[in-house]
């Protein structure tokens, strides 16, 4: 199983220069997991940077994943985690999430890198 990070979904949509990197795991759809919490931080930046239908058809694509929630023993560890490691909530709930689903966590965020479960890919900044 597989779950792809915010920023993975968004340099997919935009075909950023990682976007090959996050494409075969993105289109596995049968083991796509994804979690309520990525629907909302991509939908919210496409809304803001494309508009709502952009931000439908976005969300209509991340719908033929399995969707993922979560529970206080979830945010608990989440929390736990993101204390002893300095990560931010969404990420620290993101790789908690993926975790409790033995699934692979696939990011270009660098405060994700090395952490158990993360296949990671730095962002190449173009200008």
């Amino acid at each position: 199983m597989n779950v792809v990070d915010s920023c993975g979904w968004l340099e997919y949509f935009a075909n950023g220069s990682n976007a090959d990197f996050f494409a075969p795991v993105l289109e596995d759809t049968e083991n796509l997991l994804v979690p309520a919490l990525i629907v909302f931080e991509v939908c919210k930046r496409v809304t803001l940077q494309r508009g709502e239908k952009a931000a439908q058809s976005a969300a209509d694509f991340m719908a033929q994943g399995t969707a993922v929630t979560f529970d206080s023993e979830t945010a608990l560890n989440a929390a736990l985690y993101s204390a002893k490691h300095q990560l931010a909530l969404a990420d620290s709930l993101i790789l908690q999430i993926s975790k409790e689903h033995h699934a692979t966590l696939w990011t270009q965020d660098i405060d994700l890198k090395g952490h158990p479960g993360v296949q990671y890919k730095a962002k190449i900044n173009t200008l």
